[in-house]
């Protein structure tokens, strides 16, 4: 696999994670629903994985990168498996909307797997990190200077919005554990 294709699947996986936090952002804001303390902890995975990938894009394809990836995925992946186990045993209700019979933290779980196996995977293509240099001139690679860096630039937006969200909601102190409004703002 060649440092462009790499490329192009990490847009596209970063593209997947700008349109999961722009999701979660848009059911807080327009739906009411105030994410708990485990749902903020998914969405720092979240970020995590964006992260990871967006450090391919910009520099290029490297091991680091994948495993920040990852890392980020696995503690994704133990935060909403905690929170699916919590919801798991019938008359003890559930959090949050449902999404195509789901719930986002159901979502999570699965995608955070998904991300884990797609990481893993694209570790078996050496090719990827033999020539970086590839990555230094990135004139000569329109989808970096482009689309990459709009799709890097949409998502670190993304990822401070629900930053500043998470602190109007906890106020800068400990979240509420099943919250029901702002706490900066009441």
């Amino acid at each position: 696999m060649s440092p462009s294709v790499a490329c192009k699947l990490n847009l596209l996986g970063l593209s997947t994670i700008g349109v999961v936090l722009l999701i979660a952002f848009i059911d807080q804001i327009i739906f009411h629903d105030i994410p708990c303390p485990l749902c903020l902890l998914q969405r720092i995975g979240f970020a995590g994985v964006g992260i990871g990938l967006a450090l391919n894009i910009r520099f290029g394809p490297r091991p680091s990168h994948y495993a920040l990836t990852i890392l980020s995925a696995v503690v994704g992946t133990i935060i909403s498996g905690r929170q699916i186990l919590l919801h798991i045993i019938p008359g003890t209700g559930a959090y949050g909307h449902i999404i195509l019979g789901m719930h986002f933290y159901t979502w999570a779980f699965i995608l955070f797997s998904v991300i884990i196996i797609g990481a893993a995977v694209m570790l078996f293509f050496d090719c990827q990190f033999s020539d970086n240099r590839f990555f230094d001139n990135t004139e000569s690679i329109p989808i970096l200077n482009k689309t990459g860096r709009v799709i890097i630039v949409v998502f670190a937006l993304l990822v401070f919005c629900n930053a500043v969200s998470t602190v109007f909601e906890c106020a800068g102190g400990l979240c509420a554990a099943n919250p029901v409004k702002y706490q900066l703002i009441q």
